[in-house]
């Protein structure tokens, strides 16, 4: 069995993973460990949960630590695309490095104007690792301090996520402020088209690695309720009311929805709050501690919290809405039953999202349970997945037969 000394790696290092209880590498971290250490640029399709951060990690800290005094400044740089995930990653980095003297920042927006002097003196100051969301780090760029001459590494984490939230532009003209004669390592949990496009553009003859699309964990209690969306928030309710679970997320698919959800269930009386971009830091940081520590509840969440965001012993997830895209459901529902423990997920397909919920079964390989209706709400609409999508006009027909018209979710 590989482990950590066999990848090549130093011994401080090591010394950081074992007080932190990491002892066996994972497959991405197995393959792209090596290949890092050696200079090659990499693109990785591997989705969370799968020990991706520590891959790009580890090699970044080990060539930076064993060659310190190589170059003065910054000589790593981590974009990733969002705030959490760049406070993540920094602490994450902070641990393993711990037996080291290496130096890092996350530089992110939603700060106040001491929080940006300090994220310019840090940048000037030549900390060696950066981890920054696209915007923030662009307007400092754009002032012409941040001395990027000496760097030698650039990781862009969660790229299709990135893509996804319109940071293409950005991205490339952060690229433009970079050396050309730089290592590139790309991950991403999926492969589309426009991430295929990057790579050609950012990363020089690199090496492929795809870790499989892992199916839920099989602690993973998977239901559904095939409903009207009318019925939706008192099937929520009815879950809520009846779940021993402590520790529960509500997924919705759009910032509104989630501020109405969240402000629906505080007054019905629940522990609640809202998850979402448009909250300041500080506010951010506070629901999310209060989750970890079981003061919340119930934390209404947009896909930020999806992907990149490290909470263990979640005991349910509620989709309120069906994922646009199959692998968002296994993100999702990937948040509950990790490290071996039991979990339940449970996804409200409404009559007009059958067909992609159709899609997610075929990507799992398997059909979700259907629940039955409480006596109290109502019958359901039956589940019809294979069910052809009808047009009238342009104009969705009613809750009848499930189907609807053009291209609209909602």
């Amino acid at each position: 069995m590989n482990d950590f000394h066999s990848l090549g790696l130093g011994d401080e290092l090591i010394e950081g993973l074992d007080a932190m209880g990491i002892r066996t590498p994972t497959p991405i971290q197995a393959q792209a460990i090596p290949a890092a250490l050696e200079g090659r640029d990499l693109i990785a399709c591997a989705q969370t949960g799968t020990g991706k951060t520590a891959a790009f990690l580890l090699p970044l800290i080990d060539t930076i630590y064993s060659y310190k005094a190589k170059a003065e400044g910054i000589r790593a740089l981590v974009i990733v695309p969002t705030r959490e995930l760049a406070l993540q990653i920094d602490q994450q980095l902070q641990a393993i490095a711990y037996f080291t003297p290496i130096t890092s920042i996350s530089i992110y927006g939603g700060t106040d104007g001491s929080s940006f002097d300090q994220q310019k003196a840090a940048l000037v100051g030549g900390t060696e690792i950066i981890i920054a969301t696209p915007g923030k780090l662009l307007s400092h760029l754009n002032l012409g301090y941040v001395p990027t001459k000496g760097l030698e590494f650039l990781v862009l984490d969660e790229a299709d996520r990135m893509l996804d939230m319109g940071f293409i532009d950005d991205i490339q003209r952060i690229i433009k402020f970079l050396p050309a004669e730089r290592q590139t390592l790309m991950f991403s949990a999926t492969m589309a088209p426009a991430i295929r496009e990057l790579t050609r553009t950012v990363l020089k003859d690199p090496l492929e690695i795809t870790i499989a699309l892992s199916k839920p964990a099989e602690g993973v209690d998977q239901q559904a309720y095939v409903i009207y969306e009318a019925q939706k928030a008192a099937i929520l309710e009815h879950i809520l009311k009846t779940t021993e679970a402590t520790s529960i997320i509500v997924f919705a698919g759009k910032k509104v929805e989630v501020k109405n959800l969240a402000r629906h269930l505080a007054k019905r009386g629940f522990n609640a709050q809202a998850m979402h971009s448009d909250l300041e830091q500080n506010e951010r940081e506070e629901t999310i501690l209060s989750f970890r520590n079981r003061r919340l509840r119930i934390m209404v969440a947009t896909n930020v919290v999806s992907r990149g965001i490290d909470i263990d012993d979640i005991d349910l997830v509620i989709n309120y809405d069906v994922p646009r895209d199959p692998e968002d459901y296994v993100h999702r529902v990937g948040r509950t039953a990790r490290a071996a423990r039991k979990g339940q997920a449970v996804t409200f397909v409404n009559d007009k999202e059958m067909r992609e919920f159709g899609r997610i079964e075929k990507l799992i390989g398997y059909e979700v349970k259907k629940m039955p209706m409480p006596q109290a709400i109502g019958d359901g609409p039956a589940y019809r997945p294979d069910a052809k999508v009808a047009s009238t006009n342009g104009n969705r027909r009613g809750p009848s037969g499930g189907q609807r018209g053009g291209n609209s979710r909602r």
